[in-house]
């Protein structure tokens, strides 16, 4: 998904991003963000000239127990610990051949666009809306749709106004493009996203290059829609069926009174009848 070395650049990027003060070294003067590559061997318990050379791609067949101590040097999660694995060992990611994630299930597609109380939609691994229903067409109509998350946050100039909180929707999209990914190195079509995107947009490089993997498995993302207002969803994620790179969103409404207030405008704009459901109370207090 990135270049020759993508081992030493996901230990590149990482080392940048660590500071002295998360590992618990002292503070000295540095031309450069982040820790040196003695000071990670040194944690690490390996010799300097072993990482440097993990780094340069010159040593490809790290130890799990040399894994392991780079992803607590790094912090690293859950998620960006199996990544690391998979980088060393170019194991190919659990999930289906390539397009197999735009295939959705009739069932589920009659589900989401059925579902008529809740912001419900598809994501496919390159984060493509492969199926939405009514409320979601008219929450993406205040800015000309959206085909694509990662296309809408970049390159669309009116998503940092209607995402509230842009800076943190852009970090959280671009490291659950990470996640969701896999290593990409079988998937040209997520390989070409990532290339029109760096290309189209600065902040995507910036936040490219931090190499954060981390999934959202559930989030809250405050709008500002042109039509109706501003207005915070909650949302919850879930994998459908057995395929790793299909999600199924759904977002219902923060219980506050604004957000009350603009998702009945949402639910009106997009010609959904009805109250919601009687187990839809909002908790009071």
């Amino acid at each position: 998904m990135d270049g020759k070395n993508p081992l030493g650049e996901f230990l590149r990027a990482r080392r940048e991003v660590t500071t002295v003060d998360q590992v618990g070294l002292p503070r000295t003067r540095r031309r450069t963000p982040g820790l040196r590559r003695d000071e990670v061997a040194m944690l690490a318990d390996v010799s300097t000239d072993y990482y440097i050379r993990l780094e340069q791609g010159r040593e490809r067949n790290p130890s799990v127990r040399v894994l392991e101590a780079l992803a607590r040097v790094f912090q690293l999660g859950p998620e960006a610990a199996e990544h690391l694995h998979d980088l060393a060992h170019r194991r190919g990611p659990d999930h289906e051949p390539v397009g197999g994630t735009d295939r959705l299930r009739p069932a589920v597609r009659r589900f989401v666009e059925g579902c008529d109380h809740a912001v419900t939609f598809v994501l496919n691994r390159r984060l493509d809306l492969i199926a939405r229903n009514p409320l979601a067409t008219a929450l993406y109509r205040g800015v000309g749709g959206c085909d694509n998350a990662l296309r809408l946050a970049f390159l669309n100039p009116v998503a940092r106004e209607f995402y509230l909180n842009w800076e943190q929707q852009a970090r959280d999209l671009v490291a659950h493009l990470r996640a969701i990914g896999g290593t990409g190195h079988a998937d040209p079509f997520v390989l070409e996203l990532v290339k029109d995107l760096s290309r189209g947009s600065e902040a995507f490089r910036r936040l490219w290059a931090r190499y954060d993997v981390r999934s959202r498995t559930y989030r809250s993302v405050p709008y500002r829609h042109g039509e109706i207002g501003e207005m915070t969803l909650n949302y919850e994620v879930f994998r459908v069926g057995g395929l790793a790179g299909q999600q199924l969103v759904v977002g219902q409404p923060d219980p506050d009174a604004t957000s009350e207030r603009a998702f009945d405008a949402l639910r009106r704009l997009a010609g959904v009848e009805g109250t919601r459901p009687a187990g839809d109370e909002r908790r009071e207090g």
